[in-house]
């Protein structure tokens, strides 16, 4: 129990930090967008890249781990979409989103800063994997799914040439293959640079977490309690539930990718989903569900530690 508050205290002080910065005014609203910028453009492409380096590039890129988390995300996203459908006439687009909250992880915010804690180094190379499987698999099927709700006309490569183009671009997706690049030429960076490297990818965590919690203030629930619950326990329960199932069917992953794998999938959905739901009229119930989610995600992260912890490691 010790080891469990040991990993989830001091994210949610940094959290609580990071909150009350923002409440108090040590940092402007504005301040916090440019360091989120700053985490998803430089510090966490250059922890991506620093990861994949460290292992040789077979052991880096895990079938198994793609696997497992890949089709829990998919499982979780389909069960998702088809409930929802199931329920009522919700727009296509709605039901995109809602299957988007369940099924993509605040991987580099949140269940990096966790997983790194529980399970040391391995928390890198998960990241990486997770960050290939959220924007090549699970954010273009939503955003192909929501995007053909909105333009009733024109061929189906016109629905997907932007998004992919989007996705290609990410500085992620650019510092997965550039780490893949070096990794498979054995070419390391000089010490200089990998002395830089290591500094911007230790900034992550910290500033990532002062982040969320500097992005959570001021936000409120009006008015949609009962969908945001809906979204944010599902994201909670049925993600890892999910993941859990795909590490009990498929063998041969590692115990610690595995419990990495399930303290990824007990995090709060990923920060950009208010902005990527915006443009669908979905940035309030978005960000009402993240923060709920947010929130609420203290209770599944420890549970998650914990029967990993009993299941896999044997260490409870």
């Amino acid at each position: 129990m010790s080891h469990i508050f040991g990993a989830i205290v001091p994210i949610f002080i940094l959290l609580a930090i990071g909150y009350l910065a923002v409440l108090k005014r040590v940092v402007d609203k504005a301040h916090i967008q440019g360091m989120g910028r700053y985490v998803i453009n430089i510090a966490l492409p250059a922890l991506v890249i620093q990861a994949l380096l460290q292992r040789p590039l077979g052991e880096v890129f895990n079938v198994p781990y793609l696997l497992v988390y890949g089709l829990g995300s998919g499982l979780a996203f389909a069960l998702t979409f088809a409930l929802v459908t199931l329920r009522g006439n919700a727009p296509l687009a709605r039901r995109a989103m809602y299957a988007l909250g369940t099924s993509a992880s605040n991987s580099g915010f949140i269940g990096y800063p966790v997983a790194v804690l529980v399970v040391g180094p391995s928390a890198g190379i998960a990241l990486a994997l997770n960050m290939l499987i959220e924007n090549l698999l699970v954010i273009p099927t939503a955003l192909v799914l929501a995007e053909l709700a909105s333009q009733a006309r024109g061929s189906l490569w016109a629905t997907i040439r932007p998004v992919a183009l989007r996705i290609l671009r990410h500085p992620l997706i650019l510092a997965i293959a550039a780490g893949s690049l070096l990794a498979g030429l054995d070419l390391h960076p000089p010490a200089p640079l990998a002395r830089v490297l290591e500094m911007l990818a230790a900034s992550s965590s910290p500033v990532a977490l002062f982040v969320i919690g500097g992005t959570l203030c001021g936000l409120r629930v009006r008015g949609m309690v009962k969908r945001v619950t809906r979204i944010a326990l599902a994201k909670l329960t049925l993600h890892p539930l999910c993941v859990a199932l795909m590490v009990m069917l498929i063998p041969g992953l590692d115990p610690v990718l595995a419990t990495a794998a399930i303290v990824f999938a007990c995090a709060p959905m990923l920060s950009m989903y208010p902005l990527l739901g915006q443009r669908y009229g979905f940035a309030e119930m978005g960000t009402a569900a993240m923060v709920m989610a947010t929130l609420l995600s203290a209770l599944t992260l420890a549970v998650g530690i914990w029967l990993s912890n009993q299941w896999l490691l044997g260490t409870g």
